[in-house]
């Protein structure tokens, strides 16, 4: 189903989200949501004096895999796959910063990574998908899936683990010349039935304005999940990875086989 609504997203908000969270921002909710321009995101910072951007009516979602695809591509999700929820395929919003964010401490390099296009440097290859809520308005989640060699999907976790344990002070990641902060990390308890599992909250900054994300990431064999989720209507809305959304991504990336 197609959805009407359009929200209008600042340009700082545009530059700031990750990968493809802007291309779930507009299937959000069936309602008109709140304009989002002082909402900043965990990529870093856009220049001031930006125009607002206007993202357009709800994508029309992410196509099933053509026949042939690879196993990492039968891993993402599908416009269809989750009831109440748009799934979109769209391109990286231009305006975001590419690359990986570098961390303004070393040992929270594995945190300003997972907010870059890939969760890490190890990543072999990488398939994003872009999440937005029906039932909650605002609600957007970035989901990707990227495969490794297992080795390196094991240390990514144990990396990031640590990460979170000595960064709850803090730190600034910095993507092409652009940057933001990340404040009171912290674990949150999330199960799943993956093989390993790391979740936290963090408070992002920039800009004098900031927002609450919540980023889960999972590895199933040599497989990694990534989900991190921001309320775009509001930022100091709380935002959570629902469940059934982490559920079934892990669902599929058993099917793949």
């Amino acid at each position: 189903m197609r959805l009407k609504a359009r929200v209008t997203v600042g340009a700082a908000t545009a530059a700031l989200l990750p990968a493809l969270l802007l291309g779930a921002v507009g299937c959000s909710s069936n309602k008109q949501a709140p304009a989002a321009g002082k909402t900043p995101d965990p990529k870093g910072s856009a220049p001031s004096g930006s125009a607002a951007a206007t993202p357009g009516t709800a994508p029309s979602g992410a196509a099933a895999p053509k026949a042939g695809a690879s196993k990492l591509e039968r891993s993402a999700l599908e416009q269809g796959d989750l009831p109440g929820y748009q799934v979109s395929a769209q391109g990286k919003n231009p305006n975001a910063p590419d690359g990986q964010p570098q961390a303004d401490r070393k040992a929270c390099q594995p945190l300003a990574d997972i907010m870059g296009d890939k969760p890490d440097p190890a990543a072999r290859e990488t398939v994003n998908r872009g999440i937005g809520s029906q039932k909650q308005v605002g609600l957007a989640v970035s989901a990707s899936v990227s495969s490794y060699a297992e080795g390196d999907a094991k240390a990514l976790i144990a990396r990031l683990k640590s990460a979170v344990g000595a960064c709850a002070t803090g730190f600034t990641a910095t993507v092409d010349k652009q940057s933001g902060s990340y404040r009171d990390v912290r674990a949150a308890a999330y199960k799943t039935a993956g093989d390993e599992t790391v979740s936290w909250t963090t408070t992002a900054a920039a800009q004098g304005v900031s927002a609450q994300v919540h980023v889960v990431v999972i590895r199933q064999g040599a497989t990694v999940v990534r989900l991190m989720a921001l309320n775009v209507a509001g930022g100091q809305q709380k935002a959570l990875v629902p469940q059934e959304v982490a559920d079934k991504q892990l669902e599929k990336v058993r099917g793949a086989g």
